[in-house]
């Protein structure tokens, strides 16, 4: 990890260093995340840090045991269910209710096309923050303020089950945005509707079929 410069918001700054680490696999699951080890990597001083973790626990994005401390949170495979399912509710949800707008559909032309371009370079980050951006366009677009608290949880959420596996669906993800996109520009809700659906389906089928035959390996090994 890169030392945090001084800044008025040292806890933001932990945060989204924390955050960040998770999201690229750089912090393992199961991985304990000490308040020393994180305060002298990041250069500042435990009590931001401490704040940091206990906002990332409340989000559900590590966990913190009593007397054990804290964790980079491993998500079971019964977990990984539920979340792409509500995942799914939500998201074909949003995208039919969106307000189509000039400005929102050259937004995500252009998400569509930076995503292209990270997978063309091998960004992996790029790629994932670009499609966590695609996606939070959409939910922005609903005027819904709590559906995009909910979703950029979810979607948060996700990453940490996906931080070693966007290779499974990244081959597909210009692909499945671009057919969003393209009901969203023939104003058809139910075209929209059908390709959010086909996408999350998609990634969830193909994330928790390697989850399984992980598990399944890790038992034939034991």
């Amino acid at each position: 990890m890169l030392k945090i410069q001084k800044a008025p918001n040292l806890t933001e700054l932990a945060y989204q260093s924390v955050k960040r680490h998770l999201f690229d696999g750089k912090l393992a699951e199961g991985s304990k995340l000490t308040e020393e080890w994180l305060s002298t990597q990041l250069g500042i001083s435990k009590s931001p840090v401490r704040e940091a973790l206990n906002r990332l626990e409340t989000e559900g994005l590590i966990s913190i045991e009593s007397r054990r401390g804290a964790y980079a949170r491993k998500f079971s495979l019964k977990e990984v269910k539920d979340l792409y399912e509500l995942r799914e509710v939500l998201e074909v949800h949003a995208v039919g209710i969106v307000e189509i707008t000039p400005e929102l559909l050259a937004d995500l032309a252009a998400s569509v096309a930076h995503t292209e371009q990270h997978l063309t370079e091998h960004n992996v980050m790029g790629h994932v923050e670009e499609d966590v951006r695609f996606h939070n366009l959409i939910a922005a677009a609903t005027g819904n303020e709590e559906l995009r608290r909910t979703l950029e949880n979810i979607h948060q959420k996700s990453l940490i089950c996906r931080s070693k596996t966007y290779y499974l669906s990244s081959g597909t993800a210009t692909w499945s945005h671009t057919k969003i996109l393209r009901g969203l520009e023939d104003r058809d809700p139910a075209a929209a509707r059908e390709a959010m659906r086909e996408h999350i389906r998609y990634v969830r089928e193909s994330l928790l079929k390697f989850l399984e035959e992980k598990e399944a390996a890790a038992g034939n090994v034991a």
